[in-house]
């Protein structure tokens, strides 16, 4: 008796093997390692590290399909024999292989969508909160734990940039890094206005608040060339806010930069020293205004663009509604679930995976 669902995969696997057309990715990357081989490829430092990032991106398509490939074949050899010594044991250790190596697939698939021109790049994510004081201050502070338990569940060296915390509760802003590959591609999906339902916590009477959020991704861009003139560029420092006592910021370290064509103003202040907060700033600052760039470009083909929105009602990608019913609804591509505490632990992967498919299919 076969593998239950292997028939299935197999299928999958070949329509993945179609989409991506891989005899080309083959034949581009014999082309790109012998290019590689040249002389004279040093000569251009900068152009010779992306040949090598974009031969290693290639390469990790090859090898990640054929790997798939060879494991299921192997899988479905070693099952048959053991079905037919009824050896028990090791058809059910087989078993578990394939539930990992349909795991594994469904993450091949997945980046498989990830083809937007800065997908694979690492990424920032901002958080803001909108209008209504300490409610939204304290919804702002929900999504960063949620963001930062998706990161965790995603295996990622998320680093906290900045954070500016609310006067009474929750926060005025927070900035994280993503140093990882593909982090941009998959937090895009997270752009947008968040909105929550629930019963204010800070409310005597107990009655139902409604609370707005908004989070910005940047692809980190520090193979691009992003012109930014200094005069273009307000700088102010001031002191670093900390848990006090003997470990208070007794220095001017932090650093807040200002962009002022574009009005775009970032802060950085946990790095240790005030140089170190202005190059993390810097970067982060880049990043911006190249998608700000990105964006306007985009603009110029479509009047939807999301930065614009207002972080009010009626503008937002998602709702968490905690009262008088559990519900995260993506207003978007539609999908739910009521599990809300599932989903604010970092569980976002469905929402994640239905946007990018629907990305998918827009441009085709």
């Amino acid at each position: 008796m076969p593998i239950s669902g292997l028939d299935e995969s197999r299928a999958r696997l070949e329509q993945l093997r179609t989409s991506l057309d891989l005899s080309a990715k083959e034949e581009e990357l014999r082309v790109l390692e012998a290019q590689s081989g040249r002389e004279d490829f040093w000569d251009d430092a900068d152009k010779a590290r992306a040949h090598l990032r974009h031969a290693q991106t290639v390469k990790d398509w090859v090898e990640g399909w054929h790997g798939l490939d060879d494991r299921i074949k192997a899988i479905s050899d070693l099952y048959d024999m053991a079905h037919e010594e009824g050896d028990e044991a090791t058809e059910e250790e087989l078993l578990g292989e394939f539930a990992a190596w349909q795991k594994d697939l469904q993450a091949l698939e997945r980046k498989r969508m990830l083809d937007g021109p800065d997908d694979a790049r690492p990424a920032i994510l901002t958080i803001h909160p909108g209008a209504g004081g300490t409610e939204s201050a304290d919804w702002a502070a929900m999504l960063m734990r949620m963001y930062q338990r998706y990161f965790e569940k995603c295996g990622w060296r998320a680093r906290l940039l900045d954070l500016q915390e609310g006067e009474e509760a929750g926060i005025k802003s927070a900035t994280f890094e993503i140093p990882d590959e593909y982090a941009f591609g998959f937090l895009r999906s997270e752009i947008g206005v968040h909105r929550l339902v629930r019963i204010s916590p800070f409310d005597a009477a107990a009655r139902r608040h409604t609370s707005f959020a908004a989070v910005y991704v940047y692809p980190v861009v520090e193979d691009v060339e992003v012109e930014i003139s200094e005069k273009d560029i307000r700088v102010d420092t001031y002191r670093s806010s900390g848990a006090g006592g003997q470990h208070i910021n007794k220095t001017d370290s932090a650093v807040r930069m200002t962009h002022i064509p574009t009005g775009i103003v970032v802060t950085c202040q946990n790095e240790r020293s005030q140089i170190q907060n202005r190059e993390k700033a810097l970067q982060v600052l880049k990043a911006a205004v190249y998608e700000r760039m990105r964006e306007e470009e985009e603009a110029k083909r479509s009047a939807n663009l999301a930065s614009k929105l207002k972080v009010e009602w009626g503008s937002q990608i998602r709702n968490y509604v905690l009262h008088p019913y559990n519900l995260v609804k993506d207003v978007r591509t539609g999908v739910e679930t009521s599990d809300t505490t599932g989903v604010l632990d970092g569980e976002l992967q469905p929402f994640v995976d239905a946007y990018l498919l629907a990305s998918s299919q827009e441009k085709r």
